[in-house]
This record gives C-alpha cells, sequence and structure tokens, in this order.
C-alpha cells in the first residue's frame, strides 16, 4: 500500500468509525510515557504564570483580530520561563504587525491536553469568538493509547466546530518522534514512520473540515537535529528557541488565513516545490517536509477530481520576526481563562 494510500484509509477511518492501535506498538507508548515522566522530573510541574499570556497585543488602530490558542504542552510552552516564550504569544505578536491590527490572544491550550479535550476548549475558546485558531495536539494521544482514528476524528471535529463559527484554523500536524534524541534505533524509524502516517492523515481530515494544516514535521529539519539550543532541559520539549522556531513556520500560514502579509494572495509557485495535487499525495509531501501547509483549492472550478478533494501545497517564507519579536506591545488585561498550566 502506498503511503497516500494508507493515509487516506486511515482518515477513512477517522470518519468512519474503526482503526485501532496496530500502526504503533506497545513499546514506543511505554518510551513516550517514561518520557514525560522524566520531563516533569527535569522541568517540574506545569507551570502556572502569575501573569497569563492572554490579553491585547499591538498598538495599532481597528477591531481587533481575536486570536485562539488550542493544544497541549506543544501549544502551552510547556518548559519556557514566562508567557512571553510561549508560542501563542510569540504568534500573536507576529500576526498584529503583519496585520496592523491589534491582536487579541485567547489561550486555552494546557499542558497534558489530549485530542479528548478539544470539545472543552473549542468551547472556551468560542466565547470570545476568534477570528483565526490555531491548534498543535497529538503527541498525548499516543502516551493515552488512543487509536489514530479516534484522534484524527476528534481534531477533524473540533475544526469543524470552529469554522462552523466563522473561524479560520490552522492546525499544525504531529512532529516527527524519530528525531527526540533519546528515542533509539530501531524504535526511532518506528516512531517517524506512525509520526508521518499520522500527520498525513491529519492533513486530510483538516482539510476536508474546512481549515489548512502545516506540518511541524521534524520541528524545522536539520536545524533541530543539529542544534541543541533548540532543545528544553529534558532533550524532549523545544525549548524557547525553538517554540520561536516552530511558531516562525506556523505564522505565515496564520497570516494567510487571515488574508494578511504579503504572500497571502500568491498562487502556488512551481520553482518552490509548490503544487495542486489531490489531497492524499499532497498530505504524504507534506509529512516530509516541515512548513508545508496543504488548504483546499479548487481546479476549473471544481472542488474534487478524479482522486478526491484539490489541494494546494505550499512552502510559505517563514516570518524571522516571529523568532526575536516577543510582546514588546503587550498590554495586560485580567485573563478570562485560567493560566496556562497542566
Amino acid at each position: 500500500m502506498s503511503r497516500a494510500r494508507a493515509a487516506k484509509k486511515l482518515a477513512q477511518a477517522a470518519a468512519y468509525g474503526g482503526g485501532g492501535l496496530g500502526l504503533i506498538g506497545a513499546t514506543l507508548y511505554g518510551v513516550l510515557t517514561a518520557e514525560a515522566e522524566y520531563a516533569k522530573r527535569v522541568i517540574g510541574p506545569a507551570r502556572f504564570y502569575p501573569t497569563s499570556g492572554d490579553g491585547l497585543y499591538g498598538r495599532y488602530p481597528g477591531h481587533p483580530i481575536t486570536f485562539a490558542m488550542l493544544g497541549d504542552s506543544s501549544a502551552a510552552g510547556y518548559g519556557t520561563e514566562s508567557p512571553d516564550e510561549t508560542p501563542g504569544v510569540i504568534l500573536a505578536s507576529g500576526l498584529t504587525d503583519l496585520a496592523e491590527r491589534p491582536v487579541r490572544l485567547v489561550d486555552v491550550s494546557r499542558t497534558g491536553a489530549k485530542s479528548t479535550d478539544l470539545a472543552a476548549q473549542v468551547d472556551a475558546a468560542l466565547q470570545d469568538g476568534p477570528h483565526v485558531a490555531v491548534i498543535l495536539i497529538g503527541v498525548n494521544d499516543v502516551k493515552a493509547k488512543m487509536p489514530p482514528s479516534t484522534s484524527v476524528r476528534l481534531l477533524a471535529t473540533a475544526v469543524r466546530r470552529l469554522r462552523a463559527a466563522n473561524c479560520e484554523v490552522v492546525v499544525g500536524t504531529c512532529p516527527d518522534l524519530g528525531v527526540v534524541r533519546t528515542i533509539m534505533p530501531p524504535l526511532r524509524q518506528v516512531a517517524r514512520s506512525w509520526s508521518h502516517r499520522l500527520a498525513a492523515a491529519q492533513t486530510i481530515a483538516v482539510v476536508e473540515a474546512g481549515g489548512r494544516s502545516v506540518s511541524l514535521g521534524t520541528l524545522l529539519g536539520e536545524v533541530f537535529r543539529t542544534n541543541p539550543t533548540m532543545w528544553g532541559r529534558d532533550n524532549f520539549h523545544p525549548s524557547a528557541t525553538g517554540y520561536a522556531a516552530a511558531s516562525a513556520a506556523l505564522l505565515p500560514s496564520v497570516a494567510a488565513a487571515m488574508g494578511v502579509g504579503t504572500e497571502s494572495f500568491v498562487h502556488p509557485e512551481l520553482f518552490r516545490g509548490e503544487a495542486i495535487l489531490p489531497i492524499a499525495e499532497a498530505a504524504v509531501q507534506a509529512a516530509r517536509r516541515a512548513g508545508t501547509e496543504v488548504a483546499a483549492t479548487e481546479v476549473g472550478g471544481r472542488e474534487r477530481g478524479p482522486r478526491g478533494r484539490w489541494a494546494a501545497l505550499r512552502h510559505r517564507r517563514r516570518h524571522p520576526k516571529a523568532e526575536v519579536d516577543r510582546v514588546e506591545d503587550h498590554t495586560e488585561e485580567t485573563p478570562d481563562t485560567v493560566p496556562v498550566g497542566q
């Protein structure tokens, strides 16, 4: 079975039920659970910051863009020293400059969250009427031994609910667990294969639900493999620098979803490896290269071709500003939600 067919089969299992634990062995579950316990000992319990990252960013005129951050520790920025270093704050700071409008951050992500927690997070986010949302989730589903099809189905449901409320959605797909240093061969190859397959299935489900995906892959590839400063003290979660780099990969797609920034209306460029493909093929290609965006498109006025929905595969240019700007324009407010934490 080709990778595209395998990803499509998993996405279909998510849509119609079924799809057990056969994609991944019990050994990997055990390793990831052990890594999580080790992270707690090294970093300590999830931080409850004295001041949440929620608030208004940017000193621009106009009605604020409400931006919601949902997901697990990768969304909450587990291991960082302050809210300023979390992905939600970094993305809000970058988006306000690209849109030249204030951005209101509503961060409902939680360390330890699983896809089963997305429904409650969507409930909380929708109370603020978000215009755009970012979701980062999935690794804790592995530790909880959740069938991949269930994980994908819950993600798709969350995307549909947000889209039904006229909220644009960007999902960072499952990162490549094979890049984690403490996972050794041959388990590393198993982890990489599983991660790619789940990321591809997530992409198919997200695009079918009306969102767009961004492949986190190896969280910027060689940079994370060769640069130790990208990793936190536990060598499992990113450092503040690593979170900033991942946010820089997500920001162009968040801006494009809102129709702001220089690349929002640029057509796919063939010389950059961009293309319009059947969704399953686009999903597999995206899983192999970090920072790749996949979104629904049309060909000749049609959403679907002989092999399913058409999708645009994009390699949007990252905005380095996201890596260095923190919260220079942050106006503190009383948070409406519980501060970031477990």
